[in-house]
């Protein structure tokens, strides 16, 4: 059975991200001819071509895009394994925890607290991520556990439990001919200018590019567009915009999530306490 080091893995992964050698070298930090001649090597042994060139750009065969997918699921098991093995054998090492800025629905002073009381409890290390990638920290093993957003995240290969369920809002202008309006339909938003978020493939929004929930406001402001957002992530910003009830949109849900293989007894001991802070009314699991 033809096999790829992890190395080789590395190589086609970032040609398939760029699909340009050059650029691809130089995010590797190798020469151009050594990448090319590399890629050559992995298509002949797998016996298929990954890459259809040409003078003017480089594509990816459907032989290539599975590969993409599947590889860079596999990078991401060796990496977290590598990682937590380093961890498992340091005594002293804290967890990390990923969310965005803002992303906690005001719960985590009290996970944290709750977290302190354990016995085994180590310190706890806070990681910021953009607005979609925190699932990358958690499946690569740069954190630990992390507090995302169901549906917007992706959990797949994830344990989660849910710590707090809340509806959404419209986040409108002031001036907003829907500013006045005590609740709102999804239908009610059709043709409105939403926002496109950054590194968010596949993002349907027409307005202009965000990176987080900040440049989101600061662009409702001026009325170039609006958003929908579980409520819990405007309040706190106390900005000069109006929220109105989305009353028919699907539910937002804080999930407290962990790599599902992942079963030391510290991260057992870290969730334990989230769901311990949970007040009633606020459990179940998605």
């Amino acid at each position: 059975m033809a096999e790829l080091e992890t190395r080789e893995l590395e190589y086609f992964i970032a040609v398939a991200d760029e699909l340009h050698f050059g650029r691809a070298a130089v995010r590797l930090s190798i020469a151009q001819p050594a990448l090319s001649k590399a890629i050559r090597r992995i298509e002949g042994r797998l016996g298929f071509p990954l890459f259809v060139r040409s003078s003017r750009q480089v594509s990816l065969t459907p032989a290539g895009e599975a590969l993409r997918e599947h590889g860079r699921h596999a990078l991401n098991a060796v990496s977290a394994a590598v990682r937590n093995a380093r961890r498992a054998g340091d005594t002293q090492a804290g967890l990390r925890l990923v969310l965005k800025p803002g992303g906690d629905a005001g719960l985590l002073s009290g996970i944290l607290a709750g977290y302190a009381h354990q016995p085994d409890a180590r310190r706890v290390d806070i990681l910021f991520s953009g607005p979609a990638d925190r699932t990358d920290f958690l499946r690569d093993g740069r954190a630990d556990v992390g507090l995302l957003y169901a549906p917007f995240d992706d959990l797949d290969g994830l344990a989660h439990e849910t710590l707090y369920a809340e509806n959404r809002v419209a986040v409108i202008p002031p001036g907003h001919r829907m500013a006045g309006r005590t609740s709102l339909r999804m239908s009610d938003l059709e043709g409105e200018s939403m926002p496109r978020w950054k590194g968010v493939p596949g993002g349907d929004g027409t307005g202009p590019e965000v990176a987080d929930v900040v440049q989101l406001v600061d662009m409702i402001k001026v009325g170039r567009m609006i958003g929908v957002l579980p409520r819990s992530l405007i309040e706190p910003m106390n900005a000069d915009v109006v929220c109105v009830p989305v009353i028919d949109a699907p539910p937002s849900h804080l999930v407290l999530a962990w790599n599902e293989q992942d079963r030391r007894p510290q991260v057992a001991s870290f969730v334990a306490a989230a769901l311990d802070s949970r007040t009633p009314g606020q459990s179940g699991s998605i």
